[in-house]
């Protein structure tokens, strides 16, 4: 511990001293006219190179550690001078200035090349990243600012990528985020929109590109590089949806769907898994793809075409994943299921008239998507394991669910003239659809239909007891217990019949 403080913190914290001291300095020199702005470029080039070329002779003497905190320091300072000479002081043009911090970063790659130093590269990324807060102005510097970002990165993540120092990554990324989310919050409008579209993408592209290379060379991503994956793919979301909607829906939406197509181009490309193993690389590529689509869909569609296409999305993933033998693509299509069921229980869909209107549609679409998978799951059963096996069951029952749901609210909608009139049906509609499930699961021999139905049954008696029996008028009162009373005697006395035949089945074995 007393090594680590006193030989690498100490170090860090005294070169951060040094720089505010220098550039504080240099400030107060200037203020009080000691000197000149090119007398203060000059001294800081030199001291900056300076410091570089004494790092070398350090580390021939063996201060390897202490060599790298100097060369860190010698780039920021290089930062700093090209940075103020352009935008402080105004004594060179900005290709100059930025010329300067192309030689700069690709000096100090080569550097932390030649060395095999992450050390040095991440003194470097720091100082490149600090340069710009430290000097700014509080004016728009948009191209420039971006433009450096840009250049800095890209020298950072060759060195990030030929020594596979992933930390370099993330931190350019964080202070990407940084500078870009300021930027915009002070400087943003639609007149700017697609030069800052451009950039946008331009640092989306530079951090995707590395875990990309890496998805190519081997069938397995890093848990960092997974996570930079993610990050970097919501991060482009955000910006987009900031600056496209809701004006630009259309363009939005194209912007997404681009987005799905080329993370769904890297998963094909991506190596084949082992011996018939699951490749964590597609997985993740071909999940962000179809994030992407699913996305898509409500930026473009409102009400209940998101719940429809949701639906239908869900069928098709379900489908595909029964069809090319892939439990994840399975999933997927239960989670848009479950997106799906959510969304008619929470959002409320105009109805304006019973049947024939977009609530019915939704629900009714939901229903046949919702029976077309359950079917496809007992056609592929044996491929299914038990939780698998259970939640394509709930799929079933949310099959009748759904459409008591709905045909309960055109029931209810039809009779609203009245409250008695619009109670007995619900009465009835309930009593009959548990009778109907019941004859199916018997004709089907399916036992969880009949427990369904059973427990409709229960639904239904409740109702009766509780509201039936001491709120409706004495004729719908009459009808309600009847045709329940009659459904129930034929449901067991077909319950008898059946458990007779099976005992008689059972003597004559």
């Amino acid at each position: 511990m007393e090594s680590l403080i006193g030989g690498r913190w100490l170090n860090r914290i005294g070169i951060a001293a040094l720089l505010l001291a220098a550039s504080f300095l240099l400030k107060y020199a200037y203020d009080n006219d000691w000197i000149g702005p090119t007398g203060i470029v000059a001294l800081e080039l030199l001291a900056g190179a300076a410091l570089i070329a004494w790092s070398q002779w350090l580390l021939g003497r063996g201060y390897r550690f202490f060599s790298e905190g100097i060369a860190g320091l010698g780039a920021g300072v290089l930062y700093f001078s090209l940075y103020s000479a352009w935008d402080l002081y105004h004594l060179v043009p900005q290709a100059v200035a930025f010329g300067g911090m192309v030689v700069v970063t690709a000096a100090m790659t080569a550097i932390a090349l030649g060395r095999n130093s992450q050390r040095i590269a991440l003194l470097a990324l720091v100082g490149g990243l600090a340069t710009p807060m430290l000097l700014s102005t509080g004016t728009d510097q948009q191209v420039f600012l971006f433009t450096y970002i840009g250049i800095l990165n890209a020298g950072l993540l060759v060195l990030a990528g030929r020594r596979d120092w992933r930390v370099l990554e993330f931190l350019a990324f964080l202070g990407t985020q940084v500078y870009f989310w300021g930027w915009y919050a002070s400087f943003y409008n639609d007149e700017k929109l697609l030069r800052t579209a451009a950039f946008a993408t331009l640092f989306f592209a530079l951090f995707a590109a590395l875990p990309v290379l890496r998805a190519r060379r081997m069938a397995a991503l890093p848990g960092s590089q997974t996570t930079l994956v993610l990050f970097n793919a919501f991060w482009y979301l955000l910006a987009l949806r900031a600056m496209l909607w809701p004006g630009r829906k259309w363009e939005l939406t194209l912007a997404v769907l681009a987005l799905a197509a080329a993370h769904l181009v890297v998963a094909q490309r991506a190596p084949a898994p082992e011996a018939g193993g699951r490749s964590a690389v597609r997985l993740l590529f071909a999940g962000l793809a179809l994030t992407f689509v699913t996305l898509a869909i409500p930026i473009r569609l409102e009400g209940r075409w998101i719940t429809m296409a949701w639906a239908i999305e869900g069928l098709v993933l379900a489908w595909s994943g029964f069809r090319a033998g892939l439990r994840g693509l399975r999933a997927a299509g239960l989670v848009l299921f479950a997106l799906t069921a959510f969304r008619l229980w929470a959002f409320e869909i105009p109805a304006h008239e019973p049947f024939l209107n977009p609530r019915f549609a939704a629900f009714a679409t939901t229903v046949a998507c919702f029976a077309a998978a359950f079917y496809f799951s007992r056609q592929h059963r044996g491929a299914l394991e038990r939780e698998e096996a259970a939640a394509f069951g709930l799929l079933g029952i949310g099959v009748n669910v759904f459409l008591l749901w709905a045909l309960s609210l055109e029931f209810y909608d039809t009779f609203a003239g009245s409250d008695l009139e619009q109670q007995l049906s619900l009465s009835l509609l309930w009593t009959l659809y548990a009778a109907a499930l019941m004859a199916l699961g018997a004709r089907q021999g399916s036992a969880a239909l009949r427990w369904q139905a059973l427990a409709l049954f229960g639904l239904v008696v409740g109702k009766l007891s509780l509201y039936d029996l001491w709120f409706l008028e004495k004729i719908y009162r009459i009808i309600s217990f009847v045709v329940l009373g009659v459904v129930l005697l034929v449901v067991s006395f077909l319950y008898q019949r059946r458990l007779a035949a099976k005992k008689v089945e059972g003597q004559a074995a």
